[in-house]
């Protein structure tokens, strides 16, 4: 099966990278050159070359308008799409977008999964992703050879769309943990309070989330993950979540803290660097508060 890959940054560099190293050539696109070569693949020309040269194509962009700009695009997929072919989109999308899409491209006999990932950019180094897809299931059972070498588990979740729907669920937590495990370090910062000591209580207590097992450790000694999600693209998601909500019908009662964080740490300058960095911002606005003892 020939493989294409675009959008080649923090994580779709990555993920193509276990796909070279597993044996398997990827005919790669994205708009920094330097990100095809280090990601060992070979460089296409533009999109349309590369969707017509490969049988499955992975998609890893920044939101649904890249997305449709590299699908619906003058020499994008859809133009070079055939019967057979499988696109496989793992960026965080909205879904109503994500559903036309599919159904343009089954017009053309192409099938189009939705595979929103989590694991950020640890697990994708590893190849050890998790995938949620959404889709035709027999599209998912001709694609996994390939999605094998990226994720460790895959679920798949229902039709077009309900991956990147279970998507926004899954990162609407990730950020409302995140922020909220931001803030309460801080204060302990500020009262003293030992911050490993902190974490060891909050792992072993009823405030425990993956915020205070897999991110804070490192963060209260200086190491801040970088190469994941920035505070833009949280912000991005989160704002997702909440459209998705509204058109559902369902209170989004716990929005206001995660829009409040993460757009603030864009507009304090943030915008860019990872969205861990949201302990910083709210140190900022806290006295210029950081974790670290020698701060």
């Amino acid at each position: 099966m020939r493989i294409g890959f675009a959008g080649l940054g923090n994580m779709g560099g990555r993920m193509s990278a276990c796909i070279v190293r597993a044996g398997h050539p990827v005919l790669g696109y994205d708009l920094a050159a330097e990100n095809v070569a280090a990601a060992g693949a070979k460089a296409a020309g533009s999109i349309g070359e590369g969707a017509a040269g490969s049988d499955i194509v992975l998609l890893s962009l920044p939101d649904s308008h890249v997305v449709e700009s590299v699908v619906l695009g003058d020499d994008g997929v859809l133009a070079h799409a055939r019967p057979g072919q499988i696109v496989v989109d793992l960026s965080t999308a909205a879904p109503d977008s994500t559903t036309r899409l599919h159904a343009l491209l089954a017009a053309r006999g192409a099938s189009y999964l939705d595979a929103g990932i989590s694991g950020g950019a640890a697990a994708a180094e590893k190849g050890a992703l998790t995938l949620m897809v959404g889709g035709d299931l027999d599209a998912l059972d001709q694609a996994r050879p390939v999605l094998d070498l990226v994720a460790a588990q895959i679920f798949h979740c229902g039709p077009s769309g309900a991956g990147h729907t279970v998507k926004l669920l899954n990162n609407f937590l990730n950020a409302t943990a995140l922020a909220a495990t931001a803030e309460v370090m801080v204060a302990g910062r500020k009262a003293g309070i030992d911050l490993d000591v902190l974490l060891a209580v909050l792992n072993a207590s009823s405030g425990v989330n993956f915020a205070t097992l897999n991110r804070f450790p490192k963060i209260v000694h200086g190491d801040y993950l970088k190469g994941g999600l920035t505070n833009s693209l949280m912000l991005k998601d989160v704002n997702l979540y909440v459209a998705l909500a509204a058109k559902l019908g369902v209170a989004s009662l716990n929005a206001a803290g995660p829009v409040a964080s993460f757009g603030m740490a864009r507009a304090l300058g943030y915008a860019d660097e990872i969205s861990n960095t949201v302990v910083d911002a709210i140190g900022d606005l806290s006295g210029g508060v950081r974790l670290q003892e020698n701060s």
